[in-house]
């Protein structure tokens, strides 16, 4: 599948990358790889086969949610660049 320097920016701009020129056409030839790749998957003969969700009977081990108490929160919050209202503060990481 081929795609084009127009659609890398475009894509490029979504993900907020700043690409170089010759980042642009390293990008190109591994987002082509990709695609042939999920046609070659999409194309697979799949036609009069099972339906299987898993290979082995593994099932979930779930624990009881409890909710315990921790002794020395100075201590942990020591650690912290920053502190508010007896939590870590952390920086914004989402526009």
């Amino acid at each position: 599948m081929s795609v084009s320097k127009e659609e890398i920016l475009h894509i490029a701009n979504l993900a907020q990358l700043t690409l170089k020129d010759e980042e642009i056409e390293e990008y190109l030839l591994h987002l082509e790889e990709i695609l042939n790749f999920a046609n070659i998957v999409n194309n697979a003969p799949v036609a009069g086969l099972d339906i299987t969700i898993g290979a082995g009977n593994a099932k979930n081990r779930f624990r009881k949610d409890e909710v315990k108490v921790f002794e020395d929160n100075e201590a942990l919050l020591k650690n912290s660049v920053e502190v508010e209202q007896n939590m870590f503060k952390l920086p914004k990481v989402i526009n």
